[in-house]
């Protein structure tokens, strides 16, 4: 749920008082003349587990504030009886507190362990420290006294493995063979990672984002946030990464991140009991995930916000902040680039940028649209293909294959064989004095004797030429690939490669129009700002903009984005051209498709998620309300005329989540609405616990049973258990309000009524199905409940 729909509480209370009063109502005439007030009479549960929900179901946000309410009443009421109790009630409000920072500390320690790992075992594919074997490239250099300005990244502890097996650093023979164990290295990491998600976690595969936005919209999946999970995702993360695939590990350290969350959320009663307020820790964490993967607090708070979150109250916000700022701490003391910076391509650029620039960014976002939408449709062809042919019954086939093919492939390119971090970090950095890349080739001046930071343009020499070859050979690489990877029973985040496509893109065109501007500085555009002998362009920060670009066409973030980019650079004069790009490739990949690619994996996987696009069809309630016409009739409790037995064949009978409860058939006027797994839960309590319960008790949802003789069975009163003012609309309610409000209240099922007689129900598999009907859609896409 968004900022126009954040607090269903709000909602709620404006719903009661009879603001939605046109066609819209909650309370029955039954709980007028009972005088009963409260959204629901849960008080003094009977048992554990009254109140749970099923694996694949739907949670209803308005019961769960209704229980979280009352628990608070209830401790508030408690706190003023004794000191002890007082502290009580002053532990439960700070136990808040207690998880986000909990949560900061365990994902930023994990974060800063899967950083290290993978910069160790990436390195790994290549050779070996012989002074100390747990230390990567740059750090068995660190130590060197041999190590040269020319080749810095030569030192006699560093080997490749073909000098450590023959003695030779040169040759065809050399060269070959590290290829070969660089093959099988990748062949091995990528073995091992999927070997044990199909065996140990099948939840632990993929970036895991769509789920987590499902989830946080309320949603049920036992065991996706599960201890074993965390444990696998976290080990197989470090595996999928170091193979050299085309992924990243920032979108997967959201769900890390968020099973970190999870298992907080088990000790304390207040969020284990309370699937509400279980997920605002989650959309906490959410935000702490994002913090250490990119090393962007803000920028996780407002990732969180704007893509993840479904529902995020003003008190979410702040828990978000400090979770995301303990959890950007945490990575920082770690240091695990040893840079002192959160992030392994922090860069600084000293020459501002000029009007004219905005047209080549604005291009940049074009081609950051293009390949978004380029990138959602085949992705998403080939994982339907996945799952409907042979081919998603081989999954650990496909990732050696694909594998493979990525490591054959990547090897002979110096910018596909390093790791994609390090890829980014080159093409984002500025060519100053001490740069020895290739990129930074370029013909000098032998009079120039200008300050370290202020280069000026220079024609490009035969390695600036050269790479560009080599990185339009990488782009066309990583686009295809890109493609295929995603989706593969691995973890595998998006936002990394996406960032190296259009940084590479954003490179290329930074390049050209740098040599545009010192070889036609007599041109009209360059004229009034470009002079020679002047730094005026920076292809860097065109990376930093074609990286910005295409990540937002693939995900569709706007705001976060440009936040996130900008705690990368540390340029505040940046944010312009960031954000034209961002805007830009937002337009661009709409206007051929609404849904980014987690709004698209949600839909191929059939998840119940509401999205936020407007639903302008003039339809009404009754048009989509079960039973329809030529359909057995709503499936009914009476309030005090159904029996145990009938109660029990219902539920066999069907498989509904829940049954209105009416005064009589014959009447069939509303009193209120029971779930069926509490039904269940009641039921055997009682047949366990309670004599006289038989199958000929009746069951009673009135406040008090009547007198009945002794020879009859004992009754079961279960009022304890009913929703006394389920959500009603009435038949002629339009559907495009009836969508709002499931959307801002987060409603399980909606009961459609008629002057207080229940005539049908809607559920949010129905909105959804009728919504996927109305774009021509598959409405049997929509597979849980």
């Amino acid at each position: 749920m968004n900022s126009a729909s954040k607090n269903a509480c709000l909602a709620t209370c404006l719903w009661t008082i009879g603001l939605f009063s046109s066609g819209i109502s909650s309370a029955t005439p039954t709980e007028e003349l009972n005088g009963v007030g409260n959204l629901m009479d849960f008080l003094d549960e009977p048992f554990p587990d009254v109140g749970t929900y099923e694996d694949f179901h739907t949670i209803d946000w308005l019961r769960e504030k209704s229980r979280d309410t009352d628990r608070h009443r209830k401790i508030t009421s408690k706190s003023k009886e004794s000191i002890w109790e007082f502290i009580k009630s002053l532990l439960d409000a700070w136990s808040g507190w207690l998880v986000m920072l909990l949560i900061g500390l365990l994902s930023g320690t994990l974060a800063g362990v899967i950083d290290l790992a993978v910069d160790w075992m990436t390195d790994l594919k290549e050779g070996v420290c012989l002074s100390a074997l747990w230390y990567s490239h740059e750090q068995c250099c660190w130590t060197s006294n041999e190590t040269t300005f020319a080749d810095r990244d030569k030192c006699p502890q560093w080997q490749k493995w073909a000098e450590l097996m023959t003695g030779y650093t040169e040759g065809a023979g050399v060269y070959l063979l590290n290829y070969f164990l660089y093959v099988l290295w990748a062949l091995f990491f990528s073995f091992l990672a999927v070997s044990l998600v199909r065996v140990f976690a099948p939840y632990a595969c993929g970036s895991g984002i769509p789920e987590i936005k499902t989830i946080l919209s309320g949603f049920i999946i036992r065991g996706y946030l599960g201890k074993w999970t965390l444990l696998i995702k976290t080990v197989t993360l470090v595996l999928a990464v170091s193979s050299g695939l085309s992924l990243g590990k920032e979108g997967p350290l959201v769900h890390v991140a968020c099973c970190c969350g999870n298992l907080f959320c088990s000790l304390f009663s207040k969020y284990s009991k309370n699937e509400g307020k279980r997920r605002e820790v989650l959309s906490a964490a959410a935000a702490a995930g994002v913090s250490v993967a990119f090393g962007a607090p803000i920028g996780g708070v407002l990732f969180s916000l704007e893509e993840v979150s479904y529902y995020f109250p003003l008190k979410t916000l702040w828990r978000s902040f400090f979770a995301a700022l303990v959890a950007a701490f945490t990575l920082r003391s770690i240091n695990p680039f040893g840079n002192n910076r959160l992030v392994l391509f922090y860069v600084e650029y000293h020459t501002p940028w000029y009007m004219a620039e905005l047209v080549p960014f604005i291009l940049l976002g074009v081609f950051g649209g293009l390949w978004g939408t380029l990138f959602i449709r085949c992705n998403i062809a080939w994982c339907r293909r996945r799952k409907t042919t042979r081919l998603g019954k081989y999954p650990v086939l496909e990732v050696i294959a694909v594998t493979g093919i990525t490591a054959v492939l990547a090897f002979p390119n110096p910018y596909t064989r390093r790791s994609t971090s390090e890829l980014i970090s080159e093409l984002f950095n500025d060519c100053g004095a001490l740069e020895s890349s290739q990129l930074c080739d370029y013909i000098n001046n032998p009079n120039m004797s200008r300050s370290v930071d202020d280069i000026p343009d220079r024609p490009a020499g035969p390695g600036v030429y050269s790479a560009l070859w080599q990185l339009t050979l990488a782009l066309v690489f990583k686009i295809v690939i890109t493609i295929f990877t995603f989706g593969m029973k691995i973890p595998s985040g998006l936002f990394i490669p996406s960032m190296a496509v259009g940084a590479i893109a954003g490179r290329i065109v930074g390049i050209a129009v740098e040599q545009m501007a010192y070889h036609h500085h007599d041109w009209i555009i360059f004229k009034n700002w470009c002079r020679p002998g002047a730094d005026c362009v920076t292809p860097g920060l065109y990376a930093m903009v074609g990286a910005a670009a295409c990540l937002g066409g693939v995900t569709r973030m706007t705001v976060s984005l440009v936040v996130i980019m900008f705690e990368l650079t540390g340029g505040l004069e940046y944010i312009v051209p960031l954000m034209a790009a961002a805007v830009t490739s937002k337009w661009v990949a709409d206007a051929f498709g609404k849904e980014g690619i987690y709004e698209a994996h949600i839909q191929l996987n059939g998840y119940p998620y509401l999205d936020q696009d407007e639903f302008t069809h003039r339809t009404l309630a009754t048009d989509v309300m079960r039973p329809r016409r030529n359909e057995p009739p709503l499936a009914v409790l009476t309030q005090d005329s159904t029996t145990v037995e009938d109660v029990e064949t219902l539920i066999k009978d069907t498989d509904y989540n829940g049954f209105p409860v009416v005064v009589s058939h014959e009447s069939e006027r509303l009193i209120g609405f029971v779930q069926r797994r509490d039904l269940i839960l009641n039921i055997k309590n009682a047949r366990q616990k309670q004599d006289g319960v038989v199958s000929n008790s009746v069951v009673y949802f009135t406040e008090d049973a009547p007198q009945i003789p002794a020879s009859n069975p004992q009754p079961l009163k279960l009022r304890r258990i009913l929703n006394l003012s389920p959500f009603t609309v009435t038949d002629h309610t339009p559907m495009e309000t009836v969508v709002d409000i499931f959307r801002k209240l987060g409603l399980r099922q909606c009961l459609v009524t008629r002057s207080g007689r229940l005539l049908g129900i809607i559920t949010k598999k129905d909105v959804l199905r009728h919504m996927a009907q109305m774009m021509n859609q598959d409405p049997e896409s929509i597979m849980f409940n």
